[in-house]
């Protein structure tokens, strides 16, 4: 199966053991390289990397539009894959100037960034894009939660993988992306939706991890209207999630939600 790794392992249990095949999910470092200039490498479930790198691009603010992709190719390597994104000498100049301002960032949130005035400005502003059509309640986020185990393939074989879906406001799931990142796993699923169409369907992001800043801070890029995690959010994520109109759920559990904003 793609995304996983068989190896020979011993199971033990109590006073047992038995030798057994098993797999794991698949890990690689991924550098994504925009117009002949490596930018960052990211480890990655090496699936669905067009997404991802598109996906990256938008949330962390490097390219405004996916018009501003002129090609996208995938290029395995004995040391790892690499992504060559060439892209637009607008995007491209721009880019070159925030990659001077923001050296070392990454889907990890912020790092490298090296002064608290940097961390701010690399924050996504409140403005940025306006949301619009109708938001989920409790109800359809339960549903959606509900039915996401199932769609979660990599997550069955090898418990070790993050999931990011979208659903509509009924909480029906529309499209599902995994990978060994949390952030990654966002990261594809905003790029397939954005490769689907020029503006997001109308429904919500629902995440098999916590809300942490660097996840509400890609939904308020790329003007989410809501934000639904299985585990908490922190402090930074809810701020920035009041401050820029995104509707935040946490502790999506059965039939429990918290909404932070």
């Amino acid at each position: 199966m793609p995304g996983v790794v068989p190896f020979d392992v011993v199971r033990h249990d109590g006073g047992h053991t038995q030798p057994r095949a098993d797999v794991v999910i698949d890990e690689r470092p991924v550098a994504l390289v925009y117009n002949g200039l490596s930018h960052v490498v990211m480890m990655a479930t090496p699936l669905d990397l067009e997404d991802f790198a598109l996906g990256f691009s938008l949330s962390e603010g490097l390219l405004n539009s996916v018009d501003e992709v002129r090609d996208l190719t995938v290029q395995p390597g004995a040391m790892g894959l690499t992504v060559q994104i060439e892209v637009s000498p607008r995007a491209f100049a721009r880019f070159k100037d925030r990659r001077r301002h923001l050296a070392g960032r990454t889907g990890c949130g912020l790092c490298g960034v090296d002064s608290l005035q940097a961390f701010h400005e690399a924050l996504p502003a409140s403005t940025e894009t306006q949301r619009t059509g109708a938001l989920p309640g409790p109800a359809a986020i339960a549903r959606a939660f509900a039915a996401l185990p199932a769609l979660q393939p990599l997550q069955a074989q090898t418990g070790g993988c993050h999931a990011a879906a979208w659903s509509n406001v009924q909480g029906e799931i529309q499209l599902v992306r995994e990978d060994v990142g949390r952030h990654n796993a966002l990261d594809k699923l905003i790029g397939a939706l954005v490769r689907q169409g020029e503006a997001l369907p109308e429904g919500f992001a629902l995440v098999s991890s916590r809300a942490s800043h660097e996840m509400v801070s890609k939904c308020v890029r790329l003007g989410v209207g809501t934000l639904a995690a299985i585990s908490a959010p922190t402090s930074l994520g809810v701020d920035l999630a009041r401050r820029g109109g995104l509707q935040l759920f946490g502790f999506c559990r059965s039939e429990v939600a918290v909404q932070y904003a």
